[in-house]
């Protein structure tokens, strides 16, 4: 079956998609008309990178006119009036538009054609389970790219229209020479007799007459192509424009987003390499319409004809180099970050990129890069254009590098391997601020010339220090689990009870439901600067506390699922109690940062509940939590109801002398090991020694 008709089969977004493949450069009711045709012909055989090709491509062309020429001539009575008429502006329009370029005509409809038979494909095996239309991400790329051959299309649109002009107006400039030298030949004729002056007076008048006429008309003419020039780069760079909001202000800035959430336990941003393809096509694109809108300006200024295109040419040249401008400081960006956090005398690197560098030649004059720590008060004053570059915040050693362009890969950047920070200058804290809490951000910039025109890029990125006074508890919950992961290096995360029982400790609440906090907001002092109620700690320091001791000590029992952790003192005692004896869980602590204790059950006359005092990772330092535990004959099973040694045994060191076999019974341990009693001194004998006396 033709794919034309498969095409228009197509329903929904992949429907769109089709259509979007169409429009001035190829308008859809050619592909409608001359299906059959366009299909039969051998597309893939030219190769627009090689000239030989050119007559191939030529042969195309011609025969499509001939072919909508024919297909108009068939059309008639009065509905095929108007499709007459249509598809014989179409035939001039094409041998206008690709007369010069038949292989972009070529580039055209195989891009077209490609693109229909992938989505007539993609709608075939939509039913499949390896089928389906493209994600979403794809779909937006490959809008990108539809919208960058439309460009492409548009721009050497613009080019044939420009030579045009220019050769209209040199012919123009050619008549108006016959014109000036017709006005020299009247003086001339004054010096002749009146018999020879008046025939040759009238024949030059007749000929000036007719030549002025000529010159009015084309001097319109002229001024028509210079507008609607004009107008036609107007749309380019409104739909430019478009273009560069989508992946600079999109694509790019969500890239930056990827990037800040990685350097807090977030998945890694992702390369630069597809980044950098659209943003040096937009640079490609961007350049050839300034250069003819330069050229038109040159026209303009060649052959002066009073009208608005003077100032609108003005008004487009103003435009492009905003967009350019725009661009290039966009795509000056920090590759790789340096490190949040930075201590004085210690090395750290960092990567400064330029997306475009290799598209407009900035490596062939290698720009240098340099780094400066500023204040958040500079920062924010540099946002607003005020000078405070001589102000100082601190030294960095070995602050300056230059850019190396990289041919293998197209890339313009600058590697920082050694800088240290020197020394650094601090304000005056304010109130309850903490040494840490008072911020800094190193500045990149550089100098270099596009174009001629002396340029100054500076890395801001998002607006420095703009952290809002506070946030949805929902939102920290993210934030809480990425960090907690990428810390404890787990792909064990925080689940809603967990998330429930910090809301609980952060709010000083007993709501029980994951809802009841969705509104709720968390204040920087509630997260990391005023204590939580009851206790001598900030909700940030027990939870860093946390993430510090399943990191170094427990992490593989935290992947086991054996340690429960984020349960409170009553809500372990109503989970145990209607367990067996000897049915314990492993919680953190709500009295010592960092640190876990054991609950358990073991029924007594006078109690049932237990707990241990915790132990910290100065404790496990020394012996870690499987030998504790192995030590512990009292501790049978790990809620809800698992056997201690087949979870554990695996951890326990293994003994290194002869056994020693010693009898315990089934009573209670001392005192010593309850409530309010130190953590348990190292048993010497190992678990395996260890054996209940019936």
């Amino acid at each position: 079956m033709a794919v034309w008709i498969q095409a228009q089969q197509l329903q929904g977004d992949a429907l769109r998609q089709m259509q979007a493949l169409y429009g001035q450069h190829f308008p859809i009711e050619v592909r409608h008309y001359l299906s059959q045709w366009i299909e039969a012909q051998a597309w893939d055989s030219v190769d627009p990178e090689n000239p030989q090709d050119n007559m191939k491509a030529t042969q195309l062309l011609e025969g499509l006119v001939q072919e909508l020429q024919k297909k108009a001539e068939h059309q008639v009575g009065e509905d095929g009036f108007l499709l007459k008429i249509k598809l014989g502006h179409y035939a001039t329009q094409f041998k206008n538009t690709y007369d010069r370029c038949p292989m972009e005509l070529v580039r055209c409809i195989r891009h077209i054609l490609y693109h229909e038979q992938r989505l007539v494909r993609e709608a075939s095996n939509v039913s499949s389970p390896v089928g389906g239309l493209v994600d979403t991400m794809s779909q937006k790329h490959l809008q990108i790219n539809q919208t960058f051959e439309e460009l492409r299309v548009i721009t050497q649109e613009t080019e044939n229209g420009l030579k045009k002009l220019q050769q209209t107006q040199e012919y123009f400039i050619i008549q108006y020479q016959e014109s000036l030298r017709i006005q020299a030949q009247f003086t001339q004729l004054s010096q002749l007799t009146p018999q020879e002056r008046i025939p040759r007076e009238a024949t030059l008048q007749q000929r000036q007459a007719s030549l002025e006429a000529w010159l009015q008309r084309e001097a319109q003419t002229l001024q028509q192509y210079r507008l609607d020039l004009s107008e036609k780069h107007q749309k380019t760079l409104q739909l430019l424009r478009k273009q560069q909001t989508i992946i600079l202000d999109d694509e790019l800035i969500q890239w930056k987003r990827r990037q800040q959430l990685a350097g807090n336990g977030g998945p890694p941003e992702g390369g630069l390499d597809l980044l950098q393809t659209w943003c040096e096509k937009l640079a490609e694109i961007i350049w050839q319409n300034r250069q003819q809108i330069r050229r038109a300006e040159h026209l303009c200024q060649q052959l002066p004809i009073p009208g608005p295109v003077e100032e609108l040419l003005s008004e487009l040249n103003a435009t492009i180099t905003d967009i350019i401008s725009a661009l290039v400081t966009s795509t000056f960006i920090i590759e790789k970050q340096p490190p949040q956090v930075l201590k004085t005398q210690t090395k750290f690197a960092a990567t400064v990129r330029l997306l475009v560098g290799g598209k407009l030649n900035v490596h062939m004059n290698p720009p240098q890069v340099k780094a400066t720590i500023i204040s958040e008060l500079q920062a924010k004053a540099l946002l607003k254009n005020e000078n405070t570059r001589n102000e100082s915040s601190g030294e960095i050693l070995n602050n300056c590098c230059v850019m190396e362009y990289h041919q293998a890969t197209g890339t313009l950047s600058a590697h920082f391997r050694n800088m240290s920070l020197k020394r650094i200058k601090r304000s005056d804290r304010r109130g309850a601020e903490s040494v840490t809490e008072e911020k800094f951000t190193i500045l990149f910039e550089s100098q270099f010339s596009v174009g001629g025109n002396e340029l100054v890029f500076q890395v801001k990125g998002r607006v420095p220090f703009v952290v809002p006074d506070k946030v949805v508890w929902p939102q920290l919950c993210d934030a809480l689990n990425m960090k907690f992961k990428a810390e404890v290096q787990s792909n064990r995360g925080l689940s809603d009870e967990n998330l429930v029982f910090l809301a609980q400790k952060l709010f000083n609440s007993n709501l029980s439901h994951k809802d009841d906090y969705s509104n709720m907001t968390v204040s920087w002092a509630q997260f990391n600067r005023e204590n939580l109620p009851g206790w001598n700690y900030t909700f940030w320091q027990w939870f860093d506390g946390v993430m510090e001791v399943l990191k170094k000590h427990l992490k593989p029992h935290w992947n086991d699922g054996a340690i429960l952790g984020f349960v409170n003192k009553q809500q372990a005692h109503d989970m145990l109690v209607n367990k067996r004896d000897g049915t314990f869980l492993l919680r953190f602590s709500d009295s010592e940062i960092g640190g876990i204790t054991i609950a358990w059950k073991f029924e007594l006359p006078d109690r049932a509940l237990w707990n241990l005092m915790p132990f910290t990772a100065r404790d496990f330092s020394v012996r870690s939590l499987a030998d504790r535990l192995g030590d512990l004959n009292y501790l049978i099973f790990v809620f809800p109801d698992r056997p201690k040694d087949e979870v554990f045994s695996k951890y326990y060191t293994p003994v290194l002398c002869n056994p020693c076999e010693f009898v315990t019974s089934d009573v209670m341990p001392p005192s010593t090991y309850m409530d309010q009693a130190p953590s348990p001194a190292v048993c010497t004998q190992s678990h395996y020694n260890l054996y209940q006396q019936k």
